[in-house]
């Protein structure tokens, strides 16, 4: 889920800003700081929104930088259990697929795209063997979130399921959803046979 989230820290400005505006020098140490950040706390810093507070500078002795204890606000991604979210296929492997989902990446099992016999061709296309669905790179879809690990900071990792209604391919989705759309043509009763 994205989430804009307010962050007081102390900013140290290097000498080398002092020329410009005190705003606009920590704004630039903030957007260089907190591009990228990944937190267990917050998530995935996506962008610095504005800067909220810049209090007083103070200069500590042998450092020749100005600290500012600053309010700013950051738009943040961070998966939660259960949440659905819709992404790309990015890659295909024997064991499942990697979708792209903006900020971050999961990784969907073999066993959880789909209900069914699942195969895997050397064309990187997984392939439902009684459904004759299949799942290719590029291939949009919306999963829900069935696992989150901030472990390795540097490579968070979420698990994901397709293998539930409203979950897939969104092709699939429109093709379940003008199935059950479809009007049904109504038997004519069977004619009953009067004994006299």
């Amino acid at each position: 889920m994205f989430y804009k989230t307010t962050v007081k820290d102390h900013i140290r400005v290097p000498p080398n800003l002092f020329s410009e505006n005190v705003d606009a020098a920590v704004l630039k140490v903030v957007k260089e700081k907190y591009s990228g950040f990944i937190s267990q706390d917050i998530g995935v810093v996506i962008d610095v929104s504005k800067i909220n507070e810049v209090g007083e500078g103070i200069v500590i002795p042998g450092d020749g930088a100005s600290f500012y204890e600053s309010t700013f606000e950051l738009l943040t991604f961070k998966p939660e259990m259960h949440e659905v979210l819709n992404g790309s296929i990015k890659d295909i492997a024997d064991f499942g697929a990697f979708i792209n989902l903006g900020p971050i990446e999961g990784m969907i099992h073999v066993s959880q795209t789909m209900d069914d016999f699942v195969t895997f061709s050397k064309e990187k296309v997984l392939s439902g063997r009684d459904s004759k669905r299949s799942l290719k790179i590029g291939d949009l879809c919306r999963a829900r979130v069935v696992a989150v690990s901030f472990k390795d900071l540097t490579n968070p990792k979420l698990g994901l399921t397709m293998r539930q209604p409203g979950l897939g391919k969104l092709e699939w989705l429109e093709e379940d959803k003008n199935k059950k759309s479809a009007p049904v043509k109504a038997e004519k009763p069977a004619k009953k046979e009067v004994k006299k």
